[in-house]
């Protein structure tokens, strides 16, 4: 009988093509998965709670897959970690239900955008943040985040135009959007039970524009209504964004 097993994985995602397997790219998963064929000898697929885009980071990834015989999870971890590049790491390992699923079962996510503002750009935020060297406007940037907060249909927030997932369900409740200032800049904290695809990074792009004078906050409310990706600006670059977490809350044995 398959073991099913739940993965938390942590990685800087500069030199990836994102997680999801794709031709003619390095990706996590893929990587995730030569590495665990050759730890455990046998075919695995390894199963992940969303895609990250090339550049984007994890603290928090979640993964599962399944194997036929029992694992000793202590040298497991520690012989995964010893053949995978220093840039991942899979941080725990453990036994979950056949029911659970890394994707499916997924309650809620956590995301945080850092922005680097200043005219000089710390050069060790430089592959995490996003330089802004123009002053931005910190009281309309909190203003505007009010707008996305609560359930709105984000079409305008999504880029799904090849896979369709937009179209179909493109109405997410947004719990949290919060500004949280750090030593070289802010990061905003996004959470909710899923996002679309480049949400986060869509939603950013505009709150700073907004933030920059560029964009009037009035327009905020009428792109929502456009559902159309055309009205909003264009996306946050992916070097700021992390995955902090994927929340499953009781996973019934």
């Amino acid at each position: 009988m398959l073991q099913k097993y739940k993965m938390t994985i942590v990685y800087d995602g500069t030199s990836y093509s994102g997680w999801q397997i794709q031709p003619n790219a390095v990706t996590i998963q893929e990587i995730l998965q030569n590495t665990l064929e050759v730890i455990l000898r046998s075919k695995i697929s390894v199963i992940g709670a969303g895609r990250t885009d090339a550049g984007v980071h994890a603290l928090g990834q979640v993964a599962h897959f399944q194997h036929a015989e029992e694992i000793d999870l202590y040298r497991f971890l520690a012989s995964v970690n010893g053949v995978l590049p220093k840039n991942i790491r899979v941080t725990e390992v453990e036994p979950v239900p056949p029911s659970f699923h890394a994707r499916y079962s997924a309650v809620n996510k956590r995301y945080h955008y850092h922005l680097s503002l200043g005219r000089v750009q710390d050069p060790f935020k430089r592959l995490y943040s996003w330089h802004i060297s123009e002053k931005l406007d910190l009281d309309l940037l909190q203003e505007c985040t009010q707008l996305f907060l609560g359930t709105h249909d984000f079409t305008s927030f999504a880029n799904e135009a090849k896979l369709g997932a937009a179209s179909k369900k493109p109405v997410r409740t947004l719990k949290k959007l919060n500004i949280v200032p750090e030593r070289t800049g802010i990061r905003l904290e996004f959470e909710s039970e899923s996002f679309l695809y480049k949400m986060v990074r869509n939603i950013t792009g505009t709150l700073v524009e907004v933030a920059r004078g560029k964009r009037d906050i009035k327009d905020v409310p009428k792109i929502l209504e456009a559902k159309d990706r055309r009205k909003a600006d264009r996306a946050a670059p992916p070097q700021g964004l992390f995955l902090m977490g994927v929340d499953y809350g009781t996973v019934q044995k």
